[in-house]
């Protein structure tokens, strides 16, 4: 036996927390009764129906994707542009990215349908360490490095430290290829924070998600994340 908003969350309905704020609004039937308490539990027999529409108890799926570039972070777009879950015809159940990269940046994406997990990756507190290679417009100084590490304000908030480096540059182009570690993910941050100190990204990748990496992926591959790895991740952000 399980709680009902633990079985929700694992088939991919919303986060935990959201599926409890949807049992408490009476939109959850068990067996065709409404239930309205969280600590109700259900077996595997039960059926399950959201707002009418019966829930499916999906294995729990954890993919690394390296996102290509011209892809959006999620499993629909309006304006009919390509998805990452277009990369991933063989996944039948209903994953979805855990944060996004924009349409233009490239690197590793996680995907899951564990509303726990995702939510858990997603929250501030969990400070995973997100590393970034960025190639930008001018030669930034050790001044706007240290700019980057001490934080950046953005729409009235200040980014938390980072970690910059210049790993290298072409004075004939005026660019150069930065190293950027940050542990937020804000809409757009780590351009943001490019340009706050005069230097444009013409080009980004995100290498590391916390101690994940692209080894042995091209540009569209992915891979299932082992057990061990989801649970280090796991063990990770709850120990922050």
């Amino acid at each position: 036996m399980e709680r009902l908003q633990k079985v929700m969350a694992h088939a991919g309905v919303d986060s935990r927390r959201k599926c409890e704020t949807i049992i408490q609004e009476g939109r959850v039937t068990v067996n065709g009764t409404v239930v309205t308490e969280l600590g109700f539990k259900v077996s595997a027999n039960d059926k399950i129906e959201v707002d009418g529409v019966p829930i499916y108890r999906e294995h729990p799926v954890y993919i690394l994707m390296y996102k290509p570039k011209s892809y959006i972070s999620a499993v629909s777009d309006d304006k009919g542009r390509p998805v990452v879950v277009d990369l991933l015809p063989q996944i039948e159940e209903r994953i979805y990215p855990v944060g996004r990269l924009d349409y233009d940046t490239t690197g590793l994406l996680l995907l899951t349908n564990d509303g726990d997990f995702a939510n858990l990756m997603m929250h501030p507190s969990s400070q995973m360490d997100k590393v970034y290679i960025a190639k930008v417009n001018g030669i930034p100084d050790i001044q706007a490095l240290r700019r980057l590490e001490r934080g950046i304000v953005i729409d009235g908030k200040k980014t938390s430290k980072a970690r910059a480096e210049l790993i290298s540059f072409n004075k004939d182009n005026n660019t150069a290829i930065v190293q950027l570690t940050i542990h937020e993910g804000w809409n757009h941050q780590v351009k943001r924070m490019f340009e706050a100190v005069g230097h444009p990204v013409m080009k980004l990748k995100r290498e590391r998600y916390a101690f994940l990496d692209l080894k042995g992926l091209q540009p569209g591959d992915s891979r299932d994340l082992t057990a061990f790895e989801v649970n280090k991740l796991i063990q990770m952000a709850e120990n922050r």
